[in-house]
């Protein structure tokens, strides 16, 4: 990796108490806060900013936005203040052009945005701009957004992309030491195998997910596993792919997390 590049990680966030709490998935993310060399600003891809149409968070201060119910009230008097970056906004739909990107000054950061990132750097003093999920594009669509980023890595920006590669709470087991159903580990080991797979977006497997047999039951709806096509699709020719941490929680949960770079 050169210098100044970043690299961009895919993190499986789980549960939004994972912000408040110390275990083996937060103390991964804080473990890559303190080795990975310091970005000068964050791209965020959240599972839980899923659009029509792209957009990007451009406003100087963005609000701390808590998406969920029925947690303690220590979350949600949690906030994580970091600056926002109109200027970083506007290169993002620079990249991503000819893709439409609406600069938007509403949203703010998501749980599935701070709730990794105040673990990674819970002082708050890196600008990050928030990016959606444009949820009527194909897989493809956004491996290729992610083709784009790339550059943007090379100037000191770092994608932080979340969600779960396996995710389907209709059939959690509310244990977190519950044995994982077949399908979701058959299919969290089939992302495992092809993360280092190198190609056109078109025949990638992790882009055609969906014809593993375990996928409809794994990902009944796709958002939280596309975030890791922005990460692969962020991936240079040769580049190294590693795994942070992993795992399956609730039997239908996966955790892993992938490094690029």
């Amino acid at each position: 990796m050169s210098q100044s590049r970043m690299p961009a990680l895919f993190l499986g966030h789980g549960s939004p108490m994972n912000a408040l709490e110390k275990n083996v998935y937060s103390e991964a993310w804080r473990e890559l806060g303190k080795t990975l060399p310091r970005p000068k600003a964050i791209i965020a891809v959240s599972a839980h900013w899923y659009t029509r149409g792209t957009a990007v968070t451009a406003m100087e201060k963005p609000r701390t936005i808590h998406d969920f119910g029925n947690f303690s009230q220590a979350l949600f008097d949690t906030h994580y203040p970091a600056p926002g970056s109109p200027d970083l906004a506007n290169a993002v739909a620079e990249a991503l052009a000819p893709c439409e990107v609406h600069l938007d000054r509403e949203w703010g950061f998501d749980h599935g945005a701070w709730g990794v990132l105040i673990k990674m750097y819970p002082e708050a003093d890196i600008p990050v701009v928030q990016l959606s999920i444009d949820g009527t594009k194909p897989p493809a669509y956004h491996f290729e957004l992610g083709r784009k980023l790339a550059a943007l890595r090379e100037q000191g920006i770092m994608i932080v992309a979340s969600g779960n590669v396996v995710h389907n709470l209709r059939m959690v087991r509310w244990q977190d030491e519950a044995e994982p159903y077949a399908w979701a580990s058959s299919f969290n080991d089939y992302v495992r195998e092809n993360l280092n797979w190198e190609g056109e977006a078109e025949q990638h497997p992790l882009v055609n997910f969906m014809r593993h047999e375990g996928a409809a039951l794994s990902n009944p709806t796709p958002e939280h596993y596309l975030p890791l096509l922005y990460v692969l699709g962020a991936r240079l020719p040769g580049e190294a792919v590693s795994v942070p941490i992993d795992g399956v929680v609730m039997s239908s949960l996966s955790m892993l997390s992938v490094q690029v770079g």
